[in-house]
């Protein structure tokens, strides 16, 4: 956890903006007040000091505030940057996009008069939940986004230091308090899922919990009790064969939210009087139920870390698996370049008796072209050297992410190529696919699958017409989907190259209207004019789509109207493709053990858009030089 994180409150709040949970820090609040006392005392002359709230609102003083924001901002995360409808001293009026997830509220008190700045507030959406964490800042801190929000000038001048980003970076009890929103996040959705580690499938392997009940497990970790199965999961498509297995030991919470009382018992154990110790819910739920038996006390020469609240008995192994998840937007245009990129993790899961500690040297940064890297808090990292990393660990209990990182794909696109929309009339579309997969891509690389969706958000789909060269394809309301290939199917060591040609039909757009005058056809958006005297319907169609139109949702960047995309889907096991890699044989456990050491890699699609090359993409601006 960054040192220095201190909660002063948080809240839930519904989609109807009411506050359904709180909880207020009062040991940290006198320390905010005490804060505010002296900086008021030092700075006699400034006028700031009237916007600082020296208490914690009311939950109904917040919720007014946090609607009376998104009214302001025109959405519950706000635009993020100065536009004409933002106002001196609101958040937007700081022209900074993470104003979006740190938040400023202006409290009205119910004793009346002038508006209180309420902030850092992080704003984490989950579900239909908002959660806003209050983190302690110094007052001066909070000064200076006061009058960040009164600035004339819009955006961030280079080498500025009165910005929101300095300002942030002053403040590492921000990292604290998002990490805080996302467990508390996670937790109320049912959403708690441990990192996957991918190993290989076999009878009686020693494992750290019983997941196959559903039940948590803890006696398998008992000195005195025998080793218990490891979870197992599949993780291969619907339909496929297994080719390993998923551990893991996160409690199955399901998707209703929990309790109020489990909330509380979790912030109580997770964070006690507002300062965050350990944000693992299996950990803290590991010892609500079962404690701490004095039979697993570690030896006295050693320090227990709180990361690993139990000792591991049982047969023991060393899982490794790097995730590699890659994003792109694919143009097929001479003057917009395509834009690739990787974000990597490496999950493990060391099911090791006693206090080890694990190193290793991790390979292929050079190639992996890596821009950014952290680890986690268990880990040692000396000097990184030119190819490799040297990393040493005292591993926790269950799985847990060692390491992130984002890199370049060296490898080029798994899936390269062009997609062509062409309205021929209103209701109708003719498109063309022209794809290569795992061009260029060797063994063990193997893709599983993958697939490709048309999406059409405000045009409803009636029918499709065309045949794939490879694969199969369906459709529904908003959709076609070609799935090239499907489990079963994997391809290795080999390039595929894959066409599909066809026409898509709509139900007419034209607006209908009711005797009563309302709008009744809701697949459309505009109220299109009489075509009858338009000559030529591709012109007519091409003005329309032009036309400056308004963003479907805020919150999705892929459905404005005038864009048309095809978004891929695909799985690739077998290795990473940044190069990142990890040598079995090269790891060393002290001290030494007998341990298996297994190690997995598999490579996963992110917003992977291959944008309409016919029609209008949204691109990021290159500086010309």
């Amino acid at each position: 956890m960054p040192g220095g994180c201190s909660i002063r409150a948080l809240w839930i709040l519904n989609n109807f903006d009411a506050v359904v949970f709180s909880r207020r820090f009062p040991v940290v609040e006198r320390r905010w007040r005490e804060a505010c006392k002296t900086e008021n005392e030092s700075c006699i002359e400034d006028p700031i000091k009237y916007n600082v709230l020296p208490l914690v609102p009311t939950d109904s003083e917040l919720a007014s505030a946090f609607a009376e924001r998104k009214r302001r901002e025109g959405s519950v995360r706000g635009f993020g940057v100065r536009v004409s409808q933002s106002t001196e001293g609101s958040d937007s009026w700081v022209d900074d996009p993470i104003t979006r997830h740190v938040i400023g509220l202006y409290i009205d008190t119910e004793e009346g008069g002038e508006n209180h700045l309420l902030w850092p507030l992080i704003l984490h959406v989950k579900g239909p939940y908002c959660i806003l964490v209050l983190p302690q800042v110094e007052p001066r801190h909070l000064k200076a986004y006061a009058r960040l929000c009164k600035k004339s000038d819009c955006g961030n001048a280079v080498g500025v230091d009165d910005s929101l980003s300095s300002l942030l970076l002053d403040l590492p009890s921000i990292t604290g308090a998002f990490m805080v929103a996302h467990a508390i996040g996670d937790i109320i959705t049912g959403d708690v899922v441990e990192p996957e580690v991918v190993v290989s499938a076999s009878p009686s392997v020693g494992g750290l919990l019983d997941s196959l009940t559903g039940s948590i497990g803890i006696s398998g970790i008992s000195s005195r009790a025998k080793p218990v199965a490891a979870p197992v999961a599949s993780t291969a498509p619907s339909g496929a064969a297994a080719v390993g297995t998923v551990a893991s030991d996160a409690p199955k919470l399901g998707s209703r939210p929990l309790e109020k009382d489990a909330l509380r018992s979790f912030i109580s154990s997770a964070m006690p009087f507002g300062t965050p110790v350990d944000l693992s819910y299996s950990n803290i739920f590991a010892i609500k139920v079962n404690g701490f038996p004095s039979s697993e006390l570690p030896p006295q020469d050693l320090k227990q870390p709180a990361w690993k609240p139990y000792l591991y008995k049982g047969k023991q192994r060393l899982l490794f698996t790097i995730h590699e998840t890659v994003h792109a937007a694919m143009y097929d245009r001479d003057e917009i370049p395509d834009s690739l990129s990787v974000s990597g993790q490496i999950n493990c899961r060391a099911e090791l008796e006693g206090m080890p500690d694990v190193s290793f040297p991790l390979t292929g940064l050079n190639s992996a072209h890596v821009e950014v890297l952290s680890f986690h808090p268990s880990a040692q990292v000396p000097e990184q050297g030119v190819d490799k990393q040297a990393v040493m660990f005292s591993p926790p209990l269950g799985n847990f992410v060692l390491m992130r990182y984002q890199a370049i794909c060296g490898l080029g696109p798994p899936v390269k190529g062009f997609y062509q929309l062409s309205m021929v009339s209103e209701d109708e579309g003719a498109f063309l696919f022209k794809l290569c997969l795992m061009e260029s891509y060797k063994a063990p690389l193997t893709m599983e699958f993958c697939n490709v969706t048309m999406l059409f958000p405000r045009r409803r789909v009636v029918s499709f017409d065309g045949l794939p060269s490879i694969g199969t394809v369906s459709n529904n309301e908003h959709s076609v989907e070609w799935k090239i290939m499907t489990s079963g199917r994997a391809l290795t060591g080999r390039s595929l190259e894959a066409t599909f040609p066809g026409t898509v039909k709509f139900a007419p757009w034209q607006t209908q209207r009711s005797s009563s005058g309302g709008t009744v056809d809701e697949d459309s958006d505009i109220e299109t004019d009489n075509t009858n005297n338009v000559v030529n319907i591709e012109e007519f169609l091409m003005e329309k789509m032009n036309m400056d139109l308004p963003p479907v949702d805020l919150e999705e960047p892929f459905c404005w109207q005038a864009y048309n995309y095809a978004k891929v889907s695909f799985k690739i096991i077998g290795a990473s493709i940044s190069g990142m890699s990890i040598d079995p044989k090269s790891v060393s456990i002290y001290p030494a053990v007998k341990a298996p050491v297994e190690f997995s890699a598999q490579v996963t699609s992110g917003d992977y858009i291959l944008w309409n090359t016919l029609g209008k993409c949204p691109s990021v601006a290159t500086a010309k030089t």
